[in-house]
Formats: structure tokens, sequence, C-alpha cells
């Protein structure tokens, strides 16, 4: 299965030896807590870009505070950086630091398609999200797959990270079910210390998946051991061999062990090789 990864604008700027890192035209989306300046994520996407790999920022809807401040930093994204590809979500900001309320708000506006970008992902919440009721995240991806298909948007749902494989894919599911068609790219863990994944579980109010860590951190020797997502992704991957129609496309990774790591262990199972790429004998990735 496919894969793509997150990494911070700070990760990108400051990682040496980027090039080569991944195989070329990677989607790398570059995340955005509210503690990045627009200049560093614009910096990160165009080295991005310059290393061959394709750069997806998050643009945080509540934290955007104009529609003009939207518009300088599509304008700078997609003109110093070339991106064309982005993360839209909402943000995890109780209150709006401007107009826009909710993903949807910004989609509405059509900014997006004037500055050339017709590839969004929108947030998917297998196990809820901590800001919405269910019933509304719901109807909020019927409204962006339905705006999609009306405007000719290429868009995907990618997913926050868990660790459960029947959760992930009883959610896909059910969005066929309801209708929505939208290739989904479930979001996974690289390898990692548990004590870390502990951490960021707690903060991003993945509960089921906290519940599943706090069993594994009860053992000494799953604590010295680390976390493999091997398990998760194999178990995902059964799934979709054997129903072609799964929403499942591929695996987007949060590498919380390190970029280095994640993309090691990408390249031990296979997922970074297609026939557009190739490796040469020091490891770094060429054009095939």
């Amino acid at each position: 299965m496919a894969a793509s990864i997150e990494a911070t604008p700070r990760q990108v700027l400051e990682t040496d030896h980027l090039e080569g890192l991944f195989p070329p035209q990677t989607r790398v989306y570059l995340t955005d807590v509210g503690t990045t300046t627009p200049a560093d994520l614009i910096a990160a996407a165009r080295r991005l870009r310059l290393a061959g790999y394709t750069p997806v920022p998050h643009v945080a809807a509540r934290r955007i505070m104009s529609h003009a401040e939207l518009a300088d930093r599509l304008s700078r994204l997609t003109g110093e950086a070339g991106v064309d590809d982005l993360l839209v979500i909402a943000g995890s900001v109780e209150t709006p630091a401007g107009p826009f309320a909710s993903s949807m708000d910004l989609l509405r506006t059509g900014i997006l398609a004037r500055h050339g970008i017709t590839r969004i992902g929108v947030a998917g919440h297998p196990e809820g999200s901590p800001d919405i009721p269910t019933d509304e995240v719901a109807a909020a991806l019927a409204w962006k797959a339905a705006h999609a298909a009306q405007h000719g948007i290429e868009m995907r749902i990618v997913t926050q990270f868990g660790f459960d494989a029947e959760r992930y894919v009883a959610w896909a599911d059910g969005l066929r079910a309801a209708g929505i068609t939208l290739p989904v790219h479930v979001g996974v863990s690289g390898p990692a210390r548990i004590t870390t994944l502990l951490k960021y579980a707690a903060l991003c109010g993945v509960g089921p998946s906290l519940d599943f860590l706090k069993k594994r951190a009860g053992s000494v020797m799953a604590l010295a051991a680390g976390y493999s997502p091997e398990g998760l992704v194999q178990s995902i991957e059964a799934h979709v061999s054997a129903h072609p129609d799964c929403a499942i496309t591929q695996i987007h990774v949060f590498p919380f062990g390190g970029l280095r790591k994640s993309a090691e262990w990408l390249a031990e199972r296979g997922s970074w090789f297609s026939e557009a790429v190739a490796i040469d004998d020091t490891g770094h990735w060429l054009e095939a």
C-alpha cells in the first residue's frame, strides 16, 4: 500500500540530506498547529519542491484572520513553492481568528481553484473528533464530497492516526454505505517509543487508541521494543486486498519517532516502491 508522510516545517528546514530521503513526488504534508510563521511554512514547502517532493501544506481555516491573509498565503505558496495540493482542516481553535469557522466556509469561497489548486485533502475522524459531534462530522464529509464532485476537485480524506484496524475498516465501509466515495488515506504512526505515542494520543484526543497504548505500555518488554505499525498496516492491506471496493487506498504516516525512522520502515516494507521510482546503491531514490 502506497504512503504519504507528515512533517513540521521546522523538521523540513532543519533535516540534513532531505533529498533522497523519500521517493520523488512523495506527498509530504506540512503541519500547522499555530506555532509556525507563514515565512517558515513557505520556505519548507519550497525546500520540499526543490527536493523533488510534493508539498502539501495544512490550511487551518480557524487560524486565518482574513480573506486577504488567505489570498496572500495561497499566492505565495503557489508562486514561490509551486504548491498545487493542500490539506484543508478546521483547526483546533475554539474561537475562529477570522471569517472561517470551518473548512467548509473556506471551500465555499472558491479561492483555492482561483489559485490553481484542485487537489485537496480533508480530515477524517474514525475515532471521532474532540471538537465536533459525530453527526456533524458525517454531514460535513457528505457536503465536501458533493462540493468536490460539483466543482471538479480531486478530493481525498486523510484521517487522524489510530491503532485499530477494525475501526478503520468499519468507518471506511460506513462512508461507502452513506454514498461518500472519496478515497481514504488512513493515518498511522510510524515506528516510535510507546511513551511518545501516549503523549501524542492524549494531545490529539484519540481515545480508544490511547486505551490500546496504555495496555501495551504495561509491558516492560513492549516499552523497550517500542511500537511498530506493521501489524496494523498488514491487517488493513489484507482487508483491502479481499475487498477491492474498499475506500481505503493508502496510508498516511505520522513520524512520531522521526522522519528517517519512518522512511526506513516504509522502504523496508516496500510501501515506497512503485514503477515511478528506483533506488540506487547508496540508498537514495532516483527517477526510474
